[in-house]
């Protein structure tokens, strides 16, 4: 079956009820019981229906346990690395403060630990914090075909919740796969292109349900539980696409971290508090995960269940090796390559041709997407770091780096792209004169962290090394990557907690 966001099944009409309050009080079992009696109107409908809440409420109860591939628990294992070295890193960022002094005011005296930090809030508020900063940059996991950055809403909730239930690190790593599962499936059930006509990001919509995920499965909800839970992940599934538009990278932090862990957090303790919500939202003809804009092309509603425990969104997750956004990151590649053998005062001009929306990359006000400041800064420093990737100072007010972005041109090039329902790729060829005229080109099909050439194990504890050591020194690097790496033998998640606890900068 196509997970993938393709093209997506017939949709079944919607059942016309005498009213909507009777319509929404019908439960899944009830509508498949009074489908079967109506008899269907076409065999295509009839092949299409059939029931998605009881095994997607009984994968969530069950996730802290469920029996996992060792090579997928590995892949777990990265991403918590992964998520918690970028949260070391971008710590001193403006997102990460703002989360900070938002949860310290929301609740002051709270018991529960902000990431990176001294500072504790209540849960929902301290996992929002954490969770603002594992995004304050370019640097965090994602699902190039979910269009979702699972890792900075749902690590910091499943890290709390099992520090909160006393649970083991075992726990925490099935929690995590299982939370990533739902927020990568979710997007292409429903068809990515339908939440962008509907005007929904897709990186607010899933980190929701997916921190919630891994949150319900460490609280040790019901299946009943999990189904209000649902209900209240629906309500708050939000996220407007003009985070595009973000320069400083607040509201972004907020859309793809923080959001996504306070509603999954919120949602979870709410139905474990008793909270009711509308039972089988994924089933009911006029709920959420069935409304009219999630019907159209694209749109797989049973992709959602299918294969579960066989098909893993991990295998499928992407990390990023540069501290910029995933579509540039071939072009930095290629960049940093010709760097070795091209000094500045040599360049007359570079093009970077790549697939997609190639002019977004040329005038981007965010740094870490502004492919002009970015090769700036790679050919006259002859090194790309964390800092001048996100800086917002340099980007405006170096004059050396603003006189030679003039120089560089991005542009569309088709022949890159895949068609039309394939898997999202990201490269590109980078083509540099030199003012004698002579040229040299670099074509990057991809960048290793891309789903289809997965980052090391040592490439990734590499990455949690260069991200960790300048904050907190090479001695407490080797301790997180020693302690992720573990995580499945851990009786307790404190050791980790405790590590990531210290005096923000």
């Amino acid at each position: 079956m196509d997970r993938s966001g393709g093209k997506g099944m017939t949709r079944r009409g919607l059942i016309k009820a005498g009213t909507a309050a009777s319509a929404l009080a019908v439960t899944a079992p009830a509508l498949a019981a009074r489908h079967a009696a109506q008899g269907p109107s076409s065999p295509q409908e009839s092949d299409e229906w059939r029931e998605i809440t009881p095994a997607l409420t009984a994968y969530i109860a069950g996730a802290a346990s469920h029996a996992v591939p060792a090579t997928i628990r590995e892949r777990a294992r990265l991403h918590i690395l992964d998520t918690l070295a970028s949260i070391v890193a971008c710590q001193p960022l403006e997102a990460a403060k703002l989360g900070r002094s938002y949860a310290a005011a929301m609740s002051p005296g709270g018991g529960s630990p902000i990431l990176a930090s001294r500072q504790t809030a209540s849960p929902v508020d301290a996992v929002f914090a954490s969770a603002m900063t594992a995004h304050a940059a370019e640097i965090n996991d994602f699902i190039p075909s979910a269009y979702v950055q699972p890792g900075p809403a749902i690590v910091p909730t499943a890290l709390e919740a099992a520090r909160l239930n006393g649970r083991s690190g075992s726990e925490l790593v099935g929690a995590v796969t299982a939370g990533y599962e739902i927020a990568g499936r979710l997007p292409k059930a429903i068809g990515t292109r339908n939440l962008y006509l509907a005007g929904l990001a897709n990186h607010g919509v899933a980190p929701t349900f997916g921190a919630a995920t891994a949150a319900a499965a460490l609280m040790g909800l019901s299946t009943d539980q999990v189904d209000h839970m649902l209900a209240y992940c629906a309500q708050q599934a939000s996220g407007s696409w003009q985070w595009l538009l973000d320069v400083r990278h607040v509201e972004k932090a907020f859309v793809f971290g923080g959001m996504g862990a306070r509603n999954g957090m919120q949602a979870a303790h709410m139905a474990k508090l008793g909270f009711t919500g509308v039972p089988a939202s994924f089933d009911n003809e006029n709920a959420w995960f069935r409304w009219r804009a999630f019907q159209g092309e694209g749109a797989n509603h049973a992709s959602l269940i299918e294969a579960l425990h066989k098909e893993y969104e991990l295998s499928l997750a992407a990390m990023k090796r540069y501290p910029v956004g995933g579509p540039t990151q071939p072009a930095v590649r290629a960049l940093l390559d010709l760097r070795r053998s091209v000094r500045p005062a040599e360049v007359e001009s570079i093009i970077v041709a790549m697939p997609g929306e190639a002019a977004t990359f040329e005038r981007a006000n965010m740094p870490a997407l502004n492919i002009p400041y970015l090769a700036a800064i790679i050919m006259l420093d002859g090194q790309l770091d964390f800092v001048s990737a996100q800086s917002l100072d340099r980007q405006a007010n170096d004059a050396a780096a603003k006189i030679f972005a003039q120089k560089v041109t991005v542009v569309r090039d088709e022949a890159q792209e895949m068609g039309e329902g394939e898997d999202r790729t990201e490269s590109a060829r980078v083509t540099l004169t030199r003012k004698d005229g002579t040229q040299e080109e670099r074509y990057v099909a991809y960048v290793p962290g891309f789903p289809t050439h997965p980052l090391s194990k040592a490439e990734v504890e590499l990455k949690a090394h260069e991200l960790v050591e300048p904050v907190l020194g090479a001695a407490k690097a080797d301790r997180l990557v020693a302690l992720c790496d573990g995580l499945d033998r851990a009786d307790s998640v404190d050791p980790m907690i405790e590590l990531m606890r210290f005096d923000a900068a």
